[in-house]
């Protein structure tokens, strides 16, 4: 069984783009494309794709105003965003209404392994935006994230995953050895049910997994 996958991008030569690199993946599906916000909608509608794929700028109605519809409507619907601009504003903004990916149409290659990542559960975003996380994160950690299963270090650890502190930086600064801090990360992600440091920092930012 394939994975049904929609195209939405208001450039039809970008989609045919997309159509040609994600066809040759046989464990890939095109099941429709668009060319708005408002056929992102519609195709999720009717041909309920197991991943969407939408830019965010395009007439009529943007990639971020469809992912919100979307997902009042379907919660469970898995929307990737690939888009051409690396925006703190976008990038916030799709985390909180629930984006599973937000990627650079620069980097096609890792579309296709994004969309089988997405499908089978994770939270995919691009390495330009994933090293913006701890500026977009960093004192910003909202009401809605939920501490309460974490011991007080734990909780400590999580803020200083979200400021993107590496497990040695951590250590340095709790006095503990890498393994000691290995050992907690791996402690929360548990507790928390998350997947990755990234889930983490996304989790402590929008209190949404």
């Amino acid at each position: 069984m394939r994975i049904k996958v929609a195209l939405v991008d208001d450039d039809p030569l970008i989609v045919m783009a997309l159509e040609t690199i994600l066809k040759a993946d046989p464990e890939l599906a095109i099941c429709g494309t668009g060319c708005s916000g408002t056929d992102a909608i519609a195709l999720c509608r009717e041909k309920n794709p197991d991943v969407l794929v939408t830019d965010i700028r395009m007439k009529e109605m943007d990639g971020l105003t469809a992912l919100k519809a979307i997902l009042e409507e379907n919660p469970a619907a898995r929307v990737l965003l690939l888009t051409t601009f690396l925006d703190d504003e976008y990038i916030v903004r799709a985390i909180r209404l629930g984006a599973k990916g937000y990627l650079l149409k620069q980097n096609y290659s890792a579309l296709a392994p994004a969309i089988k990542a997405i499908y089978s559960g994770q939270s995919v975003f691009g390495e330009e935006v994933t090293a913006k996380m701890p500026t977009l994160i960093s004192g910003r950690a909202p009401a809605e994230f939920d501490d309460s299963d974490l011991t007080e270090r734990e909780a400590e650890l999580c803020a200083l995953v979200a400021d993107g502190l590496s497990n040695k930086e951590i250590g340095d600064r709790l006095f503990l050895s890498e393994g000691t801090v290995r050992n907690y990360l791996s402690s929360v992600l548990a507790k928390l049910d998350l997947r990755d440091r990234t889930q983490l920092a996304i989790y402590y930012l929008t209190g949404k997994k």
